[in-house]
C-alpha cells in the first residue's frame, strides 16, 4: 500500500518546543505527531459510538418507559471504578 502525506503544519515555536520536550528516547517528532493523530482518531471514533449507544438507549427507554435510577447507575459506576483500581494495582 502506498503511503500518503498529511498537510504540513505551521505552529508557533513554543508549541514545537513543548512537543520536542516530551519526546521519548528514540522517538521522532514525526512519529509523535502520527501517534497523536492516531490517538485522536480513536478517541473520536469511540466518542461517536458512545453517543450513538446513549441515544439508542434513550429512545429505548422512551419507548418502553423503563428507566434506570440514578442510584443504580452510580453504584454500578463505583463498582467498575473499584474493579479497575484493583486491577491497576496488580
Amino acid at each position: 500500500m502506498k503511503t500518503a502525506s498529511l498537510p504540513s503544519l505551521r505552529v508557533n515555536p513554543e508549541l514545537r518546543s513543548a512537543a520536542e520536550s516530551v519526546l521519548q528516547e528514540g522517538e521522532t517528532l514525526s512519529g509523535f505527531i502520527e501517534d497523536s493523530i492516531r490517538s485522536n482518531i480513536e478517541r473520536r471514533q469511540n466518542q461517536k459510538v458512545f453517543i450513538a449507544r446513549g441515544l439508542l438507549s434513550r429512545e429505548k427507554a422512551k419507548e418502553t418507559g423503563e428507566y434506570i435510577s440514578e442510584e443504580k447507575v452510580l453504584t454500578g459506576l463505583e463498582a467498575m471504578l473499584a474493579k479497575a483500581k484493583q486491577q491497576a494495582k496488580r
